[in-house]
């Protein structure tokens, strides 16, 4: 796929082509990609900027619809939404299309991936990316746009003007879902024999903590914004009418203000005392605060995410994860007694991960009952090193960074052990046939210890090597943990 040439003599704010206002219905396209199976809520927060200030436009998501070639062709400004890395690599392929449509469209990525990547976006015919808090520059492009000026965009970085990612607080609005597909089409939430629609809201933006690989510190730079209780109380509301029982909190941290975030779960329960929520939160959090977690459990808290990444306290200082495996064995017994399941993430695949370390990972899981509440795509997520991540120049990747793969929109690496690059795409194969299938967590997991014992065995010395504990299913898996339908994919 070669790269389309940016188009450097129109920039962002310029005159655009004769035709229908901007604040006609449609002329503004805002669309999103993926977002983790749920409505997309980064189409809904910058629609309600847009509609209050008298712009009317379109929502398209493509995890639910086929591109709409009339609605591109009738838009001037195209938004593309791209909050993590499977929604840049799927809007790009996107915007493809989106250019032999409508070549004189304004097209803007925003979110995350859009600021770690806007060199490589420009290369491809973008024209403007928006990042941080980007409700606002968009709001302000669809302005400059609207009146026909040229110049740069606050907030709006294009390939002639440079700008940084929006970081000063904004007016929140109440996201506007109107004209997103039901919330029923979307994840739901499993627990016991039972599912429910599930929503989704964000109580906080950005994050306090700069963990290397993780996309936010380069772009919030340790920054976090509270969204006011009355305005995520009312996006809850408006779900729940729409048939939600449960909520997500998307917060990269829920517990980065833990005092507004206690607030909005105990207003949560008031109002709506039979919908339940999950939380995502660093070991870190609920350690410091662990005194919240029989109240987050009274007020319908079902499960807790957190990124454990690795159990090698090595990898846990290069990344600077702020923890270790004992505080991850700690955080297991306190959410256990506070009766809250606790969903640990990984990224088990880096270049300082033995195959020790993947073979004690999964001992881990099943000494500690947890091969149901770990989705098996964890089990092979490999280390993403966009641009601009902190993790990038740092002195322990350096001697294994390769160049930067801009299809990939990540350095490439090769692991010294060729037998962890090989045990890395096998998992990946068990992951994807078991989406296919729909096998059960524990199936897959048998599929991935084998494989893991077949890795191992490959060397002379297979027969030194620490064999994974077979530990009695009884033990092995406490039953089936509440869980989203939608396996994590970032």
């Amino acid at each position: 796929m070669e790269p389309q040439p940016a188009r450097a003599s129109q920039p962002a704010g310029a005159s655009q082509p004769t035709g229908a206002s901007l604040r006609e219905p449609g002329a503004i396209l805002l669309l999103s990609c993926y977002e983790l199976g749920h409505q997309p809520l980064s189409l809904a927060s910058p629609a309600a900027f847009l509609r209050r200030a008298g712009f009317a436009p379109a929502l398209l998501d493509l995890s639910q619809a086929k591109l709409d070639d009339e609605a591109v062709r009738r838009a001037r400004l195209i938004a593309v939404s791209v909050p993590m890395h499977t929604a840049l690599r799927l809007g790009v392929r996107a915007a493809e299309r989106i250019r032999a449509l409508n070549p004189e469209a304004r097209l803007c990525f925003y979110g995350l991936y859009a600021s770690l990547n806007a060199e490589a976006l420009f290369r491809r015919g973008i024209d403007a990316v928006a990042g941080g808090e980007a409700e606002e520059p968009l709001l302000r492009l669809a302005q400059s746009l609207d009146r026909g000026e040229a110049g740069p965009v606050p907030g709006i970085r294009t390939i002639s003007h440079a700008a940084g990612p929006w970081l000063e607080r904004i007016p929140f609005e109440v996201p506007e879902r109107g004209g997103l597909p039901p919330l029923d089409r979307y994840v739901r939430l499993e627990v016991g024999r039972e599912t429910r629609v599930a929503g989704q809201v964000e109580a906080s933006h950005g994050c306090l903590h700069l963990c290397r690989h993780c996309p936010i510190p380069p772009v919030y730079g340790g920054r976090f914004f509270v969204v006011p209780r009355e305005t995520v109380l009312a996006d809850i509301r408006q779900q729940v009418e729409a048939g939600a029982a449960h909520i997500s909190f998307g917060d990269p941290d829920f517990l980065n203000g833990p005092g507004h975030a206690m607030a909005v779960a105990r207003a949560l329960h008031a109002a709506f005392p039979a919908v339940t929520f999950d939380v995502t939160a660093k070991i870190e959090h609920l350690l410091r605060h662990r005194d919240h977690l029989k109240e987050l459990r009274d007020l319908g808290c079902l499960f807790v995410v957190s990124a454990v990444e690795s159990l090698n306290d090595g990898v846990l200082a290069i990344l600077d994860k702020g923890h270790t495996r004992a505080d991850v064995e700690t955080a297991l017994r306190i959410t256990d007694a506070a009766g809250i399941t606790l969903r640990p993430t990984f990224v088990p695949f880096t270049p300082w991960t033995t195959l020790d370390d993947y073979r004690g990972l999964l001992a881990f899981i099943e000494d500690w009952g947890l091969v149901d509440a770990i989705d098996p795509v964890q089990l092979s997520i490999r280390l993403l090193v966009p641009p601009g991540s902190l993790l990038a120049e740092h002195p322990a990747f350096l001697p294994f960074r390769g160049a930067l793969d801009e299809e990939r929109f990540t350095y490439h690496w090769v692991h010294p052990d060729p037998r962890l690059n090989r045990l890395q795409a096998e998992v990946s194969g068990i992951v994807e046939r078991a989406a296919r299938s729909g096998e059960a967590a524990a199936e897959s997991f048998e599929r991935i210890v084998s494989a893991t014992n077949r890795a191992a065995a490959r060397t002379a010395n297979a027969v030194r090597e620490r064999r994974i504990p077979r530990i009695p299913p009884a033990r092995r898996d406490k039953g089936r943990a509440p869980r989203l339908t939608e396996p994590w994919f970032c």
